[in-house]
């Protein structure tokens, strides 16, 4: 256990951070979870209008520094590859 006033105040700052974090994250995985199932229903529009909110989640979350900047670029390029191969015209 810290002792020292600046120790303690870390403490406090690090549980505060630590409880961001992990509803950022939490935000994050739903609206990734709800965008991969649209796209294996098929939904293609809801998909869309769900890619540009899961974008902002992932930005929002790279932002603040809970997930790193490539792994926000890999996300959103995955997920956005993922909308056009199912929205893509089958020949």
């Amino acid at each position: 256990m810290a002792k020292h006033a600046s120790a303690l105040k870390q403490m406090r700052q690090s549980l505060r951070h630590r409880e961001r974090n992990r509803r950022s994250l939490s935000r994050l995985k739903s609206q990734i979870k709800r965008l991969r199932a649209a796209l294996g229903a098929g939904k293609t529009d809801e998909a869309r209008k769900l890619l540009d909110e899961t974008a902002g989640e992932i930005d929002r979350a790279a932002r603040k520094g809970v997930i790193h900047d490539n792994a926000a670029a890999r996300y959103k390029s995955r997920l956005s590859r993922r909308l056009n191969a199912v929205s893509a015209p089958r020949t």
